[in-house]
């Protein structure tokens, strides 16, 4: 249990962790590289550990230098391991390399922990199928563990039409260019969180592999490609910065994040458009992006989050601190991250006087959020990281399960300390 102590003045400057969705990608890219590459800035957390544990496991040869990762490449040539691929709560990570070890010759076994096998994956499976891929989930329930019969990815047209996830499309895309034929995959539903999928062309693009989307969202990928390998820079986590453009917001004190790229493609940037709209000054550089508070818009807002579900989180606490009603629409998919975040972050908000009410796809929340109460955090990180904030200010906040930010942002109670 982990006691927050609220703060008056802050006037900060801190950098937050790289940035966990570039990093995964890019050990996926770096590991199928045919070289030696460089990953710096990387994150290392919970969640970039089980992943380097399993492509080492697969032949890649994966070293920490400080806060870089040097990678030597398999060429696309896997090795068969003869264990279980074990990714704990890592969805991306185990969603990815389900498409990665399609490329492999020998049964493949993907499994992570209880939370892990409740979450879906069928559509990916179901997709690689169409391919010609021996893929299965074990249990039959539409989630890990998978097994992979792999005899190389044939590629050529697939498609992904329900229960979509941008995981499922990047896990597609990062295998493509080691297919025997190209691929094209068709999307048949609304796809959820399209920002990820630009982040995941663009690390393709770094690594050397161009992908062709047309205007309605048909992926093209020639083959057989490689990518090469290269010297990569990670920028700062926009996930894990909300938290603290959270706290300047709701404290009405400035905090100025060094190591975010004020043009970032990851989608959590808008965070910082939605503050403004809430009444906050914001202001962005090539010295990172700065919040100064207060809240001051209290007029009932609305926003459609299926582009960013990992902010979430952060904006929920920011909400409970308005007198307006805040509504979050479009955020089904947050029912199968680490917890049904939905429900969790309703439940909470409640025990600290905020109003909150799950109303099918959406949240509405109104503040004022008024006393202590101690946060169950359902394994999750980011409900332990947003309630932390609001612990900075109202008087009380326990978080019961704090080293759960382990999985995303190992050093958060350090910098978050640092703001006293």
């Amino acid at each position: 249990m982990r006691l927050i102590r609220p703060i008056k003045n802050i006037n900060a400057t801190i950098r937050v962790p790289g940035s966990k969705s570039y990093t995964q990608r890019a050990l996926i890219t770096s590991a199928l590289a045919d070289g030696r590459s460089v990953i710096k800035n990387a994150l290392i957390s919970e969640d970039t550990l089980h992943l380097i544990e399993a492509l080492n496991l697969l032949g890649a040869t994966i070293d920490r230098e400080h806060q870089d990762l040097v990678v030597g490449g398999t060429g696309g040539k896997l090795v068969t391991p003869s264990s279980k691929l074990y990714l704990g709560n890592n969805g991306t990570g185990l969603r990815f390399l389900t498409g990665t070890i399609s490329l492999g010759h020998g049964t493949f076994v993907l499994d992570g922990n209880s939370r892990m096998r409740q979450r879906p994956i069928q559509p990916l499976v179901d997709a690689l199928t169409k391919m010609g891929v021996k893929a299965l989930c074990v249990e039959g329930n539409g989630c890990p563990p998978v097994e992979v019969r792999a005899t190389g990815l044939p590629g050529g047209k697939t498609s992904l039409n329900r229960g979509l996830s941008s995981q499922y499309v990047s896990s597609l895309l990062l295998s493509a260019p080691y297919a025997e034929k190209d691929t094209e995959i068709e999307i048949c539903a609304n796809l959820p969180s399209w920002p990820y999928i630009e982040l995941t062309l663009d690390v393709m693009a770094n690594f050397g592999v161009e992908v062709s989307v047309s205007e309605d969202r048909l992926f093209y990928v020639k083959a057989p490609k490689v990518y090469q390998p290269r010297e990569y820079v990670i920028e700062g986590d926009l996930s894990s910065a909300t938290y603290f453009m959270a706290a300047a917001a709701i404290l009405g004190q400035n905090i100025r994040i060094s190591n975010i790229n004020p043009n970032s493609l990851q989608g959590d940037l808008r965070f910082l458009d939605i503050l403004e709209t809430m009444g906050c000054q914001v202001s962005k550089s090539e010295e990172g992006v700065q919040v100064t508070g207060p809240l001051s818009n209290h007029e009932d807002l609305s926003f459609d989050l299926n582009d960013v579900p990992d902010m979430v989180p952060a904006l929920a606490v920011v909400s409970a601190f308005r007198k307006g009603k805040t509504t979050l629409k479009n955020i089904l998919h947050l029912r199968v991250k680490e917890s049904d975040r939905v429900a969790a972050l309703t439940c909470e908000l409640r025990k600290i006087g905020a109003r909150a009410e799950e109303i099918g796809d959406q949240m509405v929340v109104q503040g004022i959020a008024s006393h202590g109460a101690e946060i169950d955090c359902y394994s999750d990180h980011r409900i332990a990281m947003s309630f932390a904030i609001a612990g900075l200010a109202i008087e009380g906040i326990v978080i019961k399960d704090p080293d759960c930010v382990k999985k995303s942002f190992p050093d958060f109670w350090e910098k978050l300390e640092s703001l006293g």
